[in-house]
């Protein structure tokens, strides 16, 4: 997150002596990115956090790959992903290469048993279906429909549902998440021309202390595999910190979009980037205003990156048949392009409400076994005149 935040009791100078008011020591820990040269912020704890019971049992999550060379626009049902009462087991996996995984959920209760730390990863959680509160050891944020979550790795984490009913489509990314570079000026900070600006990024606001000892059970991800750890402290015992790395939400329906006399590529749509792919979001927002304009996208050649799209409301201009929690997949090294019929009907058109989370990265991507499930027909054909 390229700006500062601070939340808590903190020192006036950091690495010095800082003491609860009965004269016990806080303890401090630097937690950080990219060595020591990525965002970091600096955690004060009422207890080490480095205290560690047992290491209770460990199991692979590893998704099993149905097609590791695809080469075919597919379409999933991700409505068709039963909801399941545990956080952890509701993730479903049905895309993924080196770089990241993307994965649909339908968690029905809160996860409240235990604590959750993807080490491998940062994560984003878009909510489609469902309101709660995302708990955090840097403190709490609110979330509701549209809201992307933005988790950096290591974070320790908590999530509350307000009800049974929720949806999230997860992308999980080894290279750490940023906003486009192109929207930042040298110093961090969003430029005129962002579709955001800082004001649209929420961080914790607020934050909760435990200074408690007891048994603890953090699920922590690494290499693919889940390693239960049994910690003596309670994972949520931070009494200040300050920073650049800390979850924070963006919503979706704060996204100004840029449009222009003819039809805007793509990156025009980008929200988020990594190293490795981009994740980009449709909004509603007007047609293109030159006389001859034609509304619809332009076929297109994925020549190096793998495009996937996730559907999450109104009607998607360049599509026929689809609806809410669909994914196409449309693979590097083929065209796509509207489907028939929809590029004539968008001529004249003045406005479009759809809304989608794109993603597209630059390694293609394998299809799990979880995916498969979902599969919505011989969606490769569609663009065949009938």
């Amino acid at each position: 997150m390229p700006r500062y935040h601070t939340l808590g009791n903190i020192p006036p100078k950091r690495h010095t002596v800082f003491k609860k008011p009965n004269g016990d020591f806080y303890f401090e820990e630097l937690f950080g990115t990219i060595g020591f040269d990525g965002m970091s912020s600096l955690l004060y704890h009422t207890q080490r956090p480095t205290q560690v019971k047992e290491v209770v049992k460990s199991y692979s999550v590893e998704p099993k790959i149905a097609v590791a060379k695809n080469m075919k626009s597919i379409s999933l049902k991700g409505y068709k992903v039963p909801p399941i009462n545990d956080f952890l087991e509701s993730r479903k996996c049905v895309l993924m290469n080196s770089d990241c995984q993307i994965t649909l959920a339908a968690p029905k209760q809160s996860l409240t048993e235990y604590f959750y730390k993807n080490t491998d990863s940062d994560e984003v959680i878009f909510i489609h279906k469902g309101t709660g509160k995302l708990r955090t050891m840097l403190g709490n944020i609110d979330f509701e429909y549209g809201d992307y979550l933005v988790i950096p790795r290591g974070m320790i984490y908590q999530i509350n549902f307000d009800n049974e009913d929720n949806r999230l489509f997860i992308v999980e990314s080894k290279s750490p998440i940023y906003t486009p570079k192109r929207y930042r000026n040298w110093f961090g900070q969003h430029l005129e021309h962002s579709p955001f600006c800082e004001r649209d990024l929420h961080g914790p606001s607020e934050l909760e202390t435990f200074d408690e000892q007891g048994d603890f059970l953090v699920k922590v991800k690494k290499q693919d595999m889940i390693h239960e750890y049994n910690y003596a402290a309670h994972p949520f015992g931070v009494v200040g910190w300050d920073g650049y790395n800390f979850p924070y939400k963006f919503s979706i329906h704060d996204f100004e979009p840029i449009t222009g006399r003819v039809h805007q590529p793509p990156p025009v749509h980008q929200t988020f980037e990594t190293d490795t792919f981009v994740i980009c979001s449709f909004v509603p927002r007007l047609y293109d205003y030159h006389p001859q304009a034609v509304p619809a996208p332009y076929n297109h050649s994925n020549i190096d990156s793998d495009e996937v799209l996730y559907y999450v409301d109104g009607d998607f201009m360049s599509r026929n048949n689809i609806e809410q929690g669909q994914i196409t997949l449309h693979p590097a090294g083929i065209p796509h392009g509207p489907h028939p019929g929809t590029m004539e009907k968008s001529i004249g058109k003045k406005e479009t409400q759809e809304l989608a989370v794109m993603v597209d990265t630059f390694k293609p991507l394998m299809v799990t076994e979880e995916a498969v499930k979902l599969q919505d027909g011989d969606y490769y054909k569609s663009w065949l005149d009938h």
